[in-house]
C-alpha cells in the first residue's frame, strides 16, 4: 500500500487536483486508534487503492483545521481539491478496501453510455422488505453493489450501528455518506440517478 506523507496544506493541494478522487488519513502519531487505521491501510493490498495521502497533526497544523476536522484518526475523501466526506474513527481493513478500491467503479447506464459510479454498500437483512425494495431499485438503475446481511455478519452489524447510530435496516453506504432506510430522493442524488 503505498501511504505519502504530506507537509503541508499547499502540497496537499497540489497532489490533490493531480487525482480525481484521493483519500487522506489525518492521524496522530502515537495514539493506537490512529495506529490502528494506519496498520489497517497499510495492509491493503497496492492493487486495492490508489495512493492514501497521510498528515500527521502532530507535525502538520495547517490541514486538519482547515477541514475543521477535530478528531484523530479521520479519513478525508475528496474529488480533485473539493472535500466529499469523512470518516471517523480506525475502520476495519474489509471497510477501507470496500470504501477505496473501486471508488468509482464503470458501469454502462441504460444507455449503453460509460458513467462511473461510487462504491455502494447495502445493510439488510432476508426478512426486510425495505432492504428488498432498495436492492431492486439498485438493480433497475444497473448500479452496483455490495450486500451485506448483517443477520449473519455480527462485526458488520456492530460496524454499521457505530457508524450511523442506527440499528434498523435497510442502510446503504454510499462512497462513505450512511443513508438510512430507502430514502429514494437522497439515493438518486448521491448516485446521479435521474427518475
Amino acid at each position: 500500500m503505498n501511504i505519502q506523507q504530506v507537509n503541508s496544506h499547499e502540497e496537499l493541494l497540489k497532489f490533490l487536483k493531480n487525482n480525481e478522487i484521493s483519500y487522506v488519513l489525518i492521524y496522530k502519531e502515537g495514539s493506537e486508534t490512529s495506529e490502528c487505521a494506519l496498520n489497517n491501510l497499510n495492509e491493503l493490498e497496492p492493487k486495492d487503492s490508489h495512493t492514501i495521502f497521510a498528515v500527521n497533526v502532530k507535525k502538520v497544523r495547517d490541514i486538519h483545521t482547515h477541514y475543521n476536522i477535530t478528531t484523530a484518526p479521520t479519513v478525508l475523501q475528496f474529488e480533485k481539491d473539493k472535500m466529499l466526506n469523512s470518516i471517523k474513527g480506525c475502520q476495519t481493513k474489509e471497510y477501507y478496501k470496500s470504501l477505496i478500491s473501486n471508488s468509482f467503479s464503470v458501469f454502462s447506464n441504460k444507455n449503453g453510455e460509460e458513467k462511473k459510479q461510487k462504491p455502494v454498500t447495502v445493510y439488510s437483512t432476508p426478512s426486510c422488505p425495505w432492504c428488498n425494495r432498495l436492492k431492486q431499485y439498485l438493480k433497475e438503475n444497473k448500479i452496483k453493489f455490495r450486500d451485506i446481511d448483517v443477520s449473519k455478519d455480527q462485526k458488520a452489524a456492530e460496524e454499521m450501528v457505530k457508524r450511523s447510530g442506527q440499528q434498523g435496516v435497510p442502510q446503504a453506504d454510499i462512497a462513505g455518506q450512511i443513508v438510512i432506510g430507502f430514502d429514494k430522493k437522497k439515493i438518486d442524488q448521491l448516485l446521479n440517478i435521474k427518475s
